[in-house]
């Protein structure tokens, strides 16, 4: 993560938070086709066994997806964990525990798959050092994460917001690249469902924070 970038991210928070106090203040309280075909039983069976060869086939692009996702959803869970005891915001806190329930069972899923594949399982604790990722698309940087952790009230959930706008973004261009690249179709699954659910998040953040879509 550049400079830059870094120096923009903080301009944007600090812009953010007072501009959308208010509005979060507003919103804080509340089998015949294949004998018509003459397909014999050996060759149904064949066609079977190359389709599921082919739904279990991965390429590098999913070892790097679920190698990446892994840590950028560790991340996004050391966020939502933060707004139990931090946010404000009923809308806020509702988010959050959502985060949680999506994410969670999609680093299990991915450590399984990358089990099976023989490749290195990223390390996933909670409240782990990010900054070996912290060039990744999205992902916060110690500093960051930091501010966050002091924040409180009005001031945490327009920080956490705006963070997890930029963290969704983050994903939904990794899981845009797994779709267009992948070839595990499970993996391609999970990124169309991310890209998805985390498009309706930021939708949703956006507002929060009173920005227009």
């Amino acid at each position: 993560m550049t400079t830059t970038r870094t120096l923009t991210r903080r301009a944007a928070l600090v812009a953010a938070t007072a501009t959308a106090a208010l509005v979060l203040a507003a919103c804080g309280g509340d089998g015949d086709n294949e004998g018509a075909q003459g397909s014999s039983p050996s060759s149904s069976s064949s066609a079977s066994a190359g389709a599921t060869a082919e739904a279990g086939a991965h390429n590098a692009q999913d070892v790097s997806f679920a190698q990446g996702m892994i840590p950028h959803h560790q991340q996004a869970l050391e966020m939502a964990g933060l707004a139990a005891d931090r946010a404000s915001s009923a809308q806020v806190k509702d988010l959050a525990a959502r985060i949680e329930k999506a994410q969670d069972p999609e680093i299990k899923t991915m450590t399984g798959w990358l089990k099976g594949w023989g490749e290195d399982v990223p390390e996933s604790m909670p409240g782990m050092d990010h900054s070996a990722h912290s060039g990744m698309a999205g992902m916060m940087d110690p500093g960051d994460m930091e501010k966050l952790k002091k924040a409180s009230g009005k001031e945490f959930d327009t920080m956490f917001l705006t963070m997890m706008v930029e963290h969704h973004e983050g994903a939904v261009e990794m899981a845009t690249t797994q779709k267009a690249k992948g070839e595990y179709t499970p993996a391609k699954s999970m990124a169309d469902d991310i890209v998805t659910a985390q498009n309706a998040e930021i939708e949703e953040m956006n507002k929060l924070l009173g920005k227009k879509s």
